[in-house]
């Protein structure tokens, strides 16, 4: 099957990947179940805190509704036991040889991250068909995006980092950009405050928003 149409499955008519920093595996669960509620099929769970490994086991195993990816994989050693714990596809910020070597190994697609056109090109050669834009906002929102896309090819972009309700659409707009990833739906201190109904109205909010790009 060819790669890019690989994400395009995974991430369904509402190409938005919300992107969770969780340490609780019940409050894991309940985030999901608000995000797919609203309308958004994937969940990217992040590897920024000390229970995440839990959070996505916990996930894997009550919500089968949602697609699980895991991100902030940095590490080579990491990629073989986020698959185990259930993960559907994988998200790292940066890209070393090692991660590339593992990640393109790996079984389940990955999405490696790049900031310049150089870092866009080598996973391009390493073998890669789309990448992660991080972080969007800083390294020049929509504009960046455009001008990345006219020079690397059919390479698919995944813009995250201060993508929220005001921007998507710009991005979604730029060529070669198939999806973005956002924290604005389930920000920590919803999470903490278990606002899970405000969770599901964001993440709605996104899911409409992405359609009408599309």
């Amino acid at each position: 099957m060819d790669a890019m149409r690989d994400w395009n499955e995974l991430l369904g008519d509402a190409p938005v990947l919300p992107v969770v920093a969780v340490d609780d595996p019940e409050r894991a669960v309940a985030v999901s179940r608000a995000l797919h509620a609203g309308g958004l099929r994937c969940v990217e769970l992040t590897l920024r805190t000390d229970n995440a490994l839990a959070c996505i086991e916990r996930v894997a195993a009550q919500v089968p509704e949602v697609v699980l990816g895991v991100g902030t994989v940095t590490r080579a050693s990491e990629v073989a036991a986020v698959v185990a714990a259930g993960a559907h596809f994988l998200v790292s910020p940066g890209l070393t040889p090692a991660l590339a070597e593992a990640l393109r190994a790996c079984p389940v697609p990955a999405l490696p991250g790049v900031a310049t056109p150089s870092e866009a090109l080598a996973a391009r050669d390493w073998g890669f068909s789309a990448v992660k834009v991080f972080p969007a906002s800083v390294l020049g929102g929509p504009a960046f995006l455009r001008a990345l896309g006219a020079v690397t090819g059919s390479l698919g972009l995944c813009p995250t980092g201060g993508v929220g309700p005001d921007t998507l659409a710009d991005y979604l707009g730029c060529p070669k950009v198939f999806a973005a990833g956002a924290s604005w739906p389930c920000k920590g201190e919803l999470i903490a405050e278990a606002r899970w109904g405000e969770v599901t109205r964001r993440a709605r909010i996104l899911a409409e928003r992405a359609r009408e790009v599309l």
